[in-house]
């Protein structure tokens, strides 16, 4: 029941986001809030502060004060002045006798004007009168005198904050939540199809990289790390189908031998045959995977020089020779430059090597040819091709792709890891250049691509 009711990872990804945004949002329009009522008392308090100055002045130089300040004109509306002094005894009050007040030594403003010069209170409760005052204090040669605005209407609509200012943070911070939805929705649906292709990969099922990805759920990049990462669980996977066959028929061979039945030495012979050529193939398959390993993460670690790719196809071609009676073939070459590539020794001679063993294995033909199509902008157009049998227009697509077959049982028989195409084409990409097969007309595959010039 639980399960039935567990929120989406859309939804508690954005419950997260919000829940964070939110908190720092509030705390930033309280801070705001609280910073800008400061900021209009402390103005108001330099407007009273400046005011007490002048009239301390005054009654300091003038024996006749009290009768100075019962007519003098006050700057805002019901203001009290209070005279108080240095034991905090009021002796002046314009509203009140001194005798009904108390000893203001206490007080926060007469406090702060004792220590510091000056200070003042925002709507304190006044024990007197009842009323709430703003209180702004400042200490003289002879007296402490103090100004208390009470907080009428106009006084509070003077100091509270600015809400338009507020109201449109609060307006943007919503319109950003909704963004962030719609934001998370699209990143939920990207990871539970994420999900599903973990999920197929783990069941082992095979993974179509044509398979449509629909615009208005996933981006271009969401496309791109759904394709990566299905691409690695299934070459994880076709890894391990690849190796279960060499590694269990050497297996049952040895536990032939070990268990002592008695065997002719013919039979031994093959048993001890088997094993090495499952053996072979487990590491020339191991090889084969991290070489294509290496071209992917460490490219920038591979070293590179100048190639010169004529002493590649002339040891190719010396080596078909010396097979001509096992495997029927002849390498004609017809290039007519030296063509030299600033690249990596042992994955240039992979591109033909690979190319040349594919033929041998599975064209059925005799000739295979290497051609230099053209020379310009500083890429070399290359050709190969074999007068074998080609292969089926549908099949065309997927030859480059890892462990991919035309023909499972004959291509296992013989002895090929399904990762030779493969290597082809990483390495012509590793190298700049670019790759596609066709068949050729009149029978057999043609491989055109290209490498860069490495002249300088």
């Amino acid at each position: 029941m639980a399960a039935k009711h567990r929120l989406s990872y859309h939804k508690r990804l954005f419950l997260l986001l919000m829940v964070y945004s939110w908190t720092i949002i509030a705390c930033f329009v309280l801070f705001q809030y609280y910073r800008e009522k400061q900021c209009k008392s402390d103005v108001l308090n330099a407007q009273l502060q400046v005011y007490n100055q002048h009239l301390l002045k005054v009654l300091e130089n003038r024996p006749d004060y009290l009768s100075y300040l019962a007519s003098h004109e006050l700057p805002f509306e019901e203001q009290r002045i209070t005279l108080i002094d240095f034991e905090g005894e009021v002796f002046f009050d314009n509203t009140l006798s001194p005798e009904m007040l108390d000893n203001h030594i206490n007080r926060s403003e007469i406090a702060a004007a004792m220590k510091k010069g000056s200070g003042y209170s925002i709507s304190r409760h006044s024990a007197s009168d009842g009323r709430s005052y703003f209180y702004s204090a400042t200490k003289g040669k002879q007296m402490i005198l103090r100004s208390a605005v009470p907080y009428t209407a106009s006084l509070q609509e003077l100091l509270k904050a600015d809400w338009a200012f507020l109201w449109a943070i609060i307006f943007f911070s919503v319109l950003m939540s909704v963004f962030a939805y719609f934001a998370t929705r699209r990143l939920g649906r990207t990871i539970e199809r994420l999900n599903q292709f973990a999920a197929k990969a783990e069941r082992g099922e095979a993974f179509d990289e044509n398979e449509p990805f629909p615009n208005d759920e996933l981006g271009s990049i969401s496309d791109h790390i759904i394709k990566l990462y299905a691409h690695k669980r299934q070459l994880t996977n076709n890894i391990n189908h690849e190796l279960k066959t060499p590694v269990a028929s050497i297996q049952v061979c040895l536990e032939t031998l070990l268990s002592g039945i008695e065997l002719s030495e013919e039979k031994r012979q093959e048993l001890l045959g088997r094993c090495y050529a499952n053996a072979d193939r487990l590491r020339r398959l191991l090889a084969d995977v991290s070489l294509i390993t290496r071209m992917e993460d460490g490219s920038q670690l591979i070293d590179r020089e100048e190639v010169v790719v004529n002493d590649i196809l002339d040891e190719i071609a010396d080596e078909l020779e010396t097979l001509s009676d096992e495997h029927p073939m002849v390498l004609r070459l017809d290039i007519g430059e030296r063509i030299v590539v600033y690249g990596n020794q042992s994955l240039l001679s992979s591109i033909f090597r690979n190319l040349t063993e594919n033929a041998l294995a599975y064209s059925g033909g005799k000739n295979i040819y290497v051609t230099l199509v053209s020379h310009e902008k500083g890429l070399y157009h290359l050709r190969f091709e074999d007068d074998g049998c080609g292969v089926e227009e549908e099949k065309l697509s997927r030859l480059f792709e890892r462990f991919y077959r035309v023909d499972k049982g004959r291509s296992r028989s013989k002895g090929g890891t399904g990762l030779g195409l493969s290597i082809v084409k990483h390495a012509v990409l590793f190298h700049g250049g670019t790759i596609s097969v066709c068949n050729r007309q009149g029978g057999g595959l043609r491989f055109d691509f290209t490498l860069p010039d490495g002249t300088v």
